[in-house]
């Protein structure tokens, strides 16, 4: 009789607890086509940077799990490297993760980024693309890529990235989008 409840209890808790522990948006972000969703968020020097500030430029907005861990230090690297190619195209790249601006501001001192990291410690903007990962206690960014056109719609996203050859997909595709 004990393990017959035992065993309700653990159906029960694999099929209502689990899912909300794994639940986020992931997925769900805005399609190609649509309006990117608006946000206003610190970078690591303290400013607010409001993504519709940058209509008429391409945005290049890229969520990352966390500051100084090995995948994420070289994406940044990639892009950071590449600077002078997303200037050449006009675009801008705005890397988003749910650190702190503190955080921001030791990777970036610590690594020599100098384009824009930006705080979302509650989340809503990566929840808003679709990218926040939720592990109930834990919760982090997935590694999601939306490059935003200047009239602010979503030309292209990514839900799959290698962060070694991220940067070389986003460019080509900026490339593509260009010529149209």
């Amino acid at each position: 009789m004990l393990r017959i409840a035992l065993l309700v209890i653990f159906v029960v808790i694999i099929v209502f607890l689990v899912p909300r522990l794994f639940s986020g948006s992931r997925g769900s972000g805005p399609a190609a086509g649509s309006a990117a969703p608006d946000f206003t968020l610190p970078s690591q020097d303290g400013a607010s940077i409001t993504l519709k500030d940058y209509r008429g430029s391409w945005v290049v907005l890229y969520f990352y799990p966390k500051d100084q861990t090995p995948g994420c230090t070289r994406e940044a690297h990639n892009f950071q490297v590449d600077q002078a190619k997303y200037a050449e195209r006009h675009a801008v790249v705005l890397g988003v993760s749910v650190d702190s601006v503190d955080s921001h501001k030791k990777f970036c001192a610590k690594e020599g980024l100098n384009f824009k990291l930006l705080a979302d410690t509650d989340g809503k903007v990566s929840d808003a693309y679709g990218s926040l990962t939720n592990l109930g206690v834990v919760k982090f960014a997935a590694r999601h890529t939306f490059l935003i056109d200047p009239e602010g719609r979503v030309a292209k996203a990514y839900t799959s990235v290698d962060p070694a050859r991220h940067t070389e997909e986003v460019l080509g595709a900026l490339d593509e989008l260009q010529k149209r």
